[in-house]
């Protein structure tokens, strides 16, 4: 899944990275790699913190925008390039306050898609979390059948004791 969240920030580095003179091209590879290493483990760390219900609250739609998770990863992000590329602290969190909801609701959207089959939210879950666990027999005992449905929030309840 990694390399899927890396497909995207490449995809959508256009302005907020490749153009940028704020980060040296031969950076630009670097600086790709880990925003999509950020973006992962910002999700990892809530999920092994059993935050599942932060987690896939993302995946019901609405707006990322004030979602403290994204905004902790966009911190996340900004810091880490300003440190390891020099970046102005400023530039920094621009770059990364454009990108992240970006690559985020590209990343949202194809997993809520039923035709796109490169996400699909028990893979997502999966590979956050290091489990095998059953994302759609959790939903259908909710009284859902698929990854829309409403009961999706309701997971992190029941998926809480799992990672600790």
């Amino acid at each position: 899944m990694l390399d899927q969240i890396m497909d995207l920030v490449k995809q959508h580095a256009g302005d907020a990275i490749i153009n940028n003179q704020a980060i040296p091209n031969q950076h630009n590879d670097a600086a790709i790699a880990d925003v999509g290493n950020q973006i992962f483990s910002g999700l990892q760390n809530h999920i092994s913190q059993g935050n599942f219900q932060q987690v896939a609250s993302l995946f019901q739609g609405g707006s990322i925008a004030n979602n403290p998770m994204v905004t902790q990863i966009i911190s996340s992000v900004a810091g880490s390039l300003a440190s390891k590329f020099g970046v102005s602290p400023q530039s920094a969190q621009s770059i990364a306050s454009s990108l992240i909801p970006t690559v985020m609701n590209k990343f949202i959207s194809k997993t809520n898609d039923p035709s796109d089959s490169s996400f699909n939210l028990q893979d997502v879950m999966s590979g956050l979390g290091g489990s095998n666990f059953d994302i759609g027999g959790m939903l259908g005992q909710l009284g859902g059948s698929s990854k829309q449905d409403s009961g999706l929030g309701d997971i992190g309840g029941m998926l809480g004791g799992l990672f600790k």
